[in-house]
């Protein structure tokens, strides 16, 4: 099968989520979900259950909302890892309790991490995120560094990927593959 790193990038109910299931699920049957969202009010608490409910029984869970590459370790024989998502991921880090020492730097290792094995590991990678860059400036500085740091993140992720899939209402369009048909350099 051979490594592949697949970025799955949109904005919030564009349906992201479900493409990278269905996706993951059309690779295998085993799928190791790292769920990234520590649910810290009943609203997101009831979205975790939601997702939960939908993954086949087939699938393995691992909570790690800072450290997603201890998940892909320990993983035996999954053949697919799907993280869901990098956005919570980037705001795990900006918030956490007791602050991380360099939030910025922890982010850039994980991505770095992602790429690494999405490249070298026998298995498939999807990353889930959102894409920040289409709305406005945030307000407050804590809501521009997160901003900056996760369409960093989402950069470098998407200049790695084999795939990078768009989603907008629900609809997939692979930018990769566009950009490689038009002749841009990829």
């Amino acid at each position: 099968m051979g490594g592949r790193l697949v970025l799955v990038i949109g904005g919030v109910r564009s349906g992201k989520s479900r493409f990278a299931e269905r996706l993951a699920a059309s690779w295998s049957p085993r799928v190791l979900y790292i769920a990234t969202a520590r649910p810290t009010d009943p609203e997101l608490a009831a979205r975790v259950a939601a997702h939960r409910a939908r993954r086949p029984s087939s699938w393995s869970t691992s909570e790690e909302p800072l450290e997603p590459a201890r998940a892909i370790a320990a993983a035996s024989g999954e053949m697919v890892v799907l993280l869901d998502s990098l956005t919570l991921l980037v705001a795990n880090a900006l918030t956490h309790e007791p602050p991380l020492a360099a939030p910025a730097a922890h982010v850039e290792r994980v991505v770095r991490d992602l790429i690494e094995r999405g490249r070298a590991e026998q298995r498939r990678l999807i990353v889930v995120t959102d894409e920040v860059g289409q709305g406005g400036v945030a307000l407050s500085p804590l809501g521009r560094r997160f901003a900056d740091l996760l369409g960093d993140a989402n950069q470098a992720l998407a200049a790695a990927a084999d795939h990078v899939y768009y989603l907008l209402a629900g609809l997939a369009v692979d930018w990769r593959a566009l950009a490689a048909a038009s002749g841009d350099i990829v």
